[in-house]
């Protein structure tokens, strides 16, 4: 069944963010990651891999990037005097976010600024409950990106489906990242993942898959350990 999709209900910003090979800048800034999360909190990777691109970059295209970026993560209500931007509301904030987003996706499309801005895009739709909206922003920031920030577009995209109600297709998508890993999304990432999907119907198969992770060292063990619970309290 349709539903919104929110980081509360999918308990996954903590895996999102510690794992994966972006681990060490995320440690760091997970705070204001943490504001990006929406379909399993893919978002605060896709931060993560906007930074390191933005960074290097120094183009028009990339400078409006990183000011949709920091429209997304601005505060609400309360003046702060280091903000570039303040909104009265999320409504607000949500708005002027899709609008700078939008205009990139636009003006840009084909770039891999389109797929980021396309991708913030879907993630804003999800956590709106709007899932045919962010299954089609995914898919086209998918076909835009470039192999890392496909395999983002495409993580999250599975986990649109298995809220649609559509296990297989999500399960095919994150058997295919287990196989191809990439820099965004680890192969370990791919089967929590896939564990988490299936656990309501086939929680045995998933326990056989969390298993052998929790005995790896670092934070993949800690996620792991974790999942094997909800299993348990299920």
């Amino acid at each position: 069944m349709a539903g919104r999709i929110t980081r509360k209900e999918l308990k996954t910003d903590k895996f999102a963010l510690e794992v994966g090979q972006t681990v060490d800048y995320v440690t760091g800034h997970r705070r204001q990651l943490a504001r990006y999360g929406s379909i399993a909190a893919v978002v605060a990777a896709i931060a993560v891999g906007a930074y390191f691109y933005i960074r290097h970059q120094k183009t028009e295209r990339a400078q409006l990037l990183a000011q949709a970026i920091t429209i997304q993560e601005a505060p609400v209500g309360a003046s702060n005097a280091g903000a570039l931007f303040i909104f009265p509301t999320e409504d607000a904030k949500r708005a002027a976010a899709a609008k700078a987003f939008s205009e990139i996706a636009v003006k840009y499309s084909g770039t891999t600024d389109a797929a980021v801005a396309k991708y913030y895009m879907g993630a804003s739709a999800a956590d709106q409950g709007k899932l045919a909206d962010a299954e089609k922003l995914f898919k086209e920031a998918a076909e835009q990106g470039d192999k890392n920030y496909a395999s983002l577009a495409r993580f999250s995209l599975a986990q649109v489906y298995f809220a649609e109600g559509r296990p297989a297709d999500g399960e095919k998508i994150l058997r295919d990242l287990m196989a191809h890993p990439t820099v965004f999304v680890s192969k370990e990432q791919a089967i929590i993942a896939l564990a988490r999907g299936i656990a309501p119907t086939r929680p045995d198969e998933a326990r056989k898959m969390l298993e052998p992770l929790r005995t790896q060292n670092g934070v993949v063990s800690q996620v792991a350990i974790g999942a094997v619970g909800e299993l348990q309290a299920q």
